[in-house]
C-alpha cells in the first residue's frame, strides 16, 4: 500500500512538473495528443528514475515493477487526452453562450471560399453560421458547397440580410480587382454588413492561413485601384553601398523612406531631422533591425546653412532625398515666413550644397497642391520646384555638371502625419462629430509605400529636371471617406457619430490638380508614372527673386512676403484667405 501512494505521488508530482517546466511551453503548437504524448512519457521517465534512486540508495523494499509503469503511462495518457477534450469542448459552448451569434456568407466559391468555410468551421468556441456562398462565376450559382448554396454575384445579399439578418461578409477569392473589391464592400457598408477579407496568395504560401491572418478591410481598400508596386533593379543599384541623406527622416514619408533605402544596402544612411524623439524612435528601431548598412541619425534644422555645410563635408552624401518641409496648409497661412525659410529657402540651400560637393542625385518631394496653387504652402513649394528645374537647365548634366535633379509630386498620403485620416480616426475615437470643410471636396490619395517607391524610381530614372508624377486614379470624395470611415468603425452616420461641414479653411480649395496649365505629361517605361514637362525659366532671374526674401524677412511683413510669392508664381490666386486683396489689387 505505501508502495502505491509512493507512486503515486511520484507520477502525479511528475506530470504536474513537466507540464510546467519552462522548456516544454515551447512546444505548445504541437497538437493536444503529441502534447499529452511528450508529458506522460518524460513523466513516467522521472518516476522510474526517482523509484530507482529510492530502491538503491533509501528503501530499498520498494520496488515497482515495469509494467505497472506501462499500464500507469496508458493510464495517465487516455485520463489526460480525456480531460483536455472535455476542457475545450466545455470552454467552446461556455464562449458561444457569451459571443453573439455571427451569421456569415462567403464572396468566392472557389479553392479560396472553401478552405475559409473550413477554417471558420473549425474554431471552436465561436457562435457562427455560414449561410450562403456568393461568387461572380455564373457557372458555379446554384451548386452546393457542403450543403451551403451558391447565388450568383451579390443580387441575393440584400435578401440573405433580410432572410438570415447577415452580419459579416467574408472576401475570399485568391485575385480581386480592387473596382470590385470596392464594390462589394460599398454594397455590404449600405446593407450594415461588416467586411472582411482573406490574405493575400503571397501570405498563404508564407505562414498558410488561419482565423489570425483574416483582417479587417481598411481604408486603403477603397481606393479602387491597384496598389502601385515598383520592382526596378535600377534603384538597387542606384543604392547598395552609396551614402545616401534623408531630410525630415523622422516624418512619416521620411521613415518609411529610410525603412526601403536600408534594405537597398547603402553603406551609409544619414538620417537628418530637427525632431529629437521622432528621430531617436527611428534610430532605436534601425539598432533592433541588425542592419550591415551605418546608420548617422543627426539632430540638425535643414534652415541652418552653415551646420548643413558642415554635414555635408563631413559625410559627403552621393544621393540626397529632400522630404523635410512645412506642409500644414491653414499654419502656413499665418505664418509665410516659415514656409519661405523652410519650403524655399532651405530647399534652394541643400540643392546648392548638393552642386558645390557633388552629389550624384538630389531628389525633392513635392506635392499637387503646388499645381495652380491657392495658399501660401502650395505656392512656397511651386517655387522650390522652378527653382530647382531651373538651377538643373543652367548647369545641364549632358555637359559635365554631376549633380542629376527630380522631383516628385504627391496626392494626399494616407496614414501621414496631418493626413486627413489620423484625424478622422481620432474624431471617430472620440464620438464625433466628424469635420468636413465642404460636402464637394475632393483629394487624389497614395499610401505611404506608393509614395516611397516614386521617390526612389524617380532616382533611378531621373535624367535631370523632370517632374515625376503617379497615376493616382479618380479623385476620392472627402464626404464619402468620411461615411465610410463611420461605417468601418461600426457606426451608423447621423446617428452614431455626426459629420458637421466647417467650411473650407484658409488657403483650401475644392479639388487638387496634377499639372499646371502651361505643363505637359509625357508617358515613360511604366504605365503608372508620368513625367511633367516644365516651362523654361531663367536661372539668373528666379535666383535674385528668391534671395529677395532675405530682405522681405527682416521686414517681417507677412503681406510683402505673400505679394512676392504671388510674383514669382503668377498663377498663385489665394482662396478663402485673407490675401484675397492681394489678387484684387493685381
Amino acid at each position: 500500500m505505501d508502495s502505491a501512494l509512493l507512486f503515486m505521488f511520484l507520477g502525479t508530482g511528475a506530470m504536474l512538473f513537466t507540464e510546467k517546466v519552462r522548456w516544454l511551453r515551447g512546444r505548445s503548437r504541437l497538437s493536444n495528443f503529441v502534447l499529452v504524448a511528450y508529458i506522460v512519457m518524460v513523466s513516467v521517465m522521472l518516476t522510474a528514475l526517482v523509484c530507482l534512486v529510492l530502491e538503491n540508495l533509501v528503501l530499498p523494499e520498494v520496488f515497482i515493477p515495469m509494467s505497472v509503469l506501462i499500464i500507469a503511462a496508458l493510464l495517465a495518457f487516455f485520463t489526460m487526452t480525456l480531460y483536455r477534450l472535455f476542457a475545450k469542448e466545455f470552454y467552446g459552448m461556455y464562449l458561444k453562450k457569451k459571443q453573439p451569434k455571427k451569421h456569415i456568407v462567403i464572396f468566392g466559391a472557389g479553392e479560396a471560399g472553401r478552405l475559409s468555410k473550413t477554417v471558420l468551421g473549425s474554431q471552436a468556441g465561436t457562435n457562427q453560421k455560414i449561410h450562403a456562398f456568393l461568387d461572380d462565376d455564373a457557372q458555379k450559382a446554384g451548386e452546393s458547397i457542403g450543403g451551403i448554396p451558391v447565388y450568383y454575384g451579390l443580387d441575393r445579399l440584400k435578401s440573405l440580410k433580410k432572410d438570415h439578418t447577415i452580419t459579416d461578409l467574408l472576401i475570399s477569392v485568391m485575385c480581386i480587382s480592387p473596382r470590385r473589391k470596392k464594390e462589394i464592400i460599398e454594397e455590404c457598408l449600405q446593407l450594415d454588413i461588416k467586411v472582411s477579407v482573406v490574405p493575400s496568395i503571397d501570405e498563404w504560401v508564407k505562414g498558410g492561413f488561419s482565423m489570425g491572418k483574416i483582417r479587417q478591410i481598411r481604408i486603403e481598400d477603397l481606393l479602387s485601384r491597384p496598389e502601385i508596386s515598383l520592382d526596378n533593379p535600377a534603384v538597387f543599384g542606384q543604392i547598395s553601398n552609396r551614402v545616401i541623406m534623408v531630410t525630415g527622416a523622422a516624418g512619416s514619408i521620411g521613415s518609411e523612406l529610410c525603412r526601403k533605402i536600408i534594405a537597398h544596402k547603402p553603406s551609409v544612411l544619414i538620417m537628418v531631422d530637427k525632431a529629437e524623439s521622432a528621430l531617436y524612435d527611428v534610430e532605436q528601431e534601425f539598432k533592433g533591425g541588425h542592419w550591415k548598412s551605418s546608420i548617422k541619425p543627426i539632430l540638425a534644422d535643414i534652415r541652418d546653412a552653415r551646420k548643413m555645410d558642415r554635414i555635408f563635408k563631413e559625410h559627403k552624401p552621393e544621393i540626397v532625398y529632400h522630404a523635410a518641409a512645412y506642409k500644414h496648409v491653414p499654419m502656413m497661412e499665418n505664418y509665410p515666413e516659415e514656409a519661405v525659410t523652410s519650403n524655399v529657402l532651405a530647399t534652394k540651400n541643400l540643392a546648392d550644397l548638393s552642386v558645390l560637393h557633388n552629389v550624384k542625385q538630389f531628389v525633392f518631394v513635392s506635392t499637387d497642391k503646388a499645381v495652380n496653387p491657392t495658399n501660401v504652402m502650395g505656392a512656397s513649394k511651386r517655387i522650390a520646384e522652378i527653382y530647382i528645374q531651373a538651377l538643373s537647365d543652367y548647369l545641364d548634366v549632358e555637359k559635365g555638371q554631376v549633380t542629376k535633379f527630380a522631383i516628385t509630386r504627391f496626392g494626399n498620403v494616407l496614414g501621414s502625419n496631418g493626413s486627413v485620416i489620423p484625424l478622422f480616426k481620432k474624431q471617430i475615437e472620440q464620438g464625433g462629430p466628424v469635420m468636413v470643410t465642404d460636402p464637394n471636396i475632393s483629394r487624389y490619395f497614395m499610401t505611404i509605400s506608393e509614395a516611397c517607391q516614386l521617390i526612389l524610381e524617380a532616382g533611378a530614372m531621373s535624367k535631370g529636371s523632370e517632374v515625376f508624377i503617379f497615376d493616382m486614379g479618380e479623385p476620392v470624395k472627402i464626404l464619402d471617406l468620411a461615411k465610410k470611415m463611420i461605417q468601418l468603425s461600426d457606426k451608423k452616420v447621423g446617428e452614431d457619430i455626426k459629420i458637421v461641414f466647417t467650411g473650407l479653411r484658409e488657403g483650401e480649395k475644392l479639388h487638387e490638380e496634377l499639372i499646371c496649365h502651361s505643363e505637359q505629361l509625357q508617358i515613360t517605361h511604366h504605365p503608372k508614372i508620368r513625367v511633367v514637362k516644365m516651362g523654361n525659366v531663367p536661372f539668373n532671374r528666379v535666383n535674385y527673386q528668391i534671395e529677395f526674401f532675405e530682405r522681405l524677412l527682416i521686414l517681417n511683413s507677412d503681406t510683402d512676403i505673400v505679394r512676392h510669392i504671388k510674383q514669382i508664381v503668377p498663377e498663385y490666386v489665394s482662396n478663402t484667405s485673407r490675401y484675397n486683396v492681394l489678387d484684387r489689387l493685381n
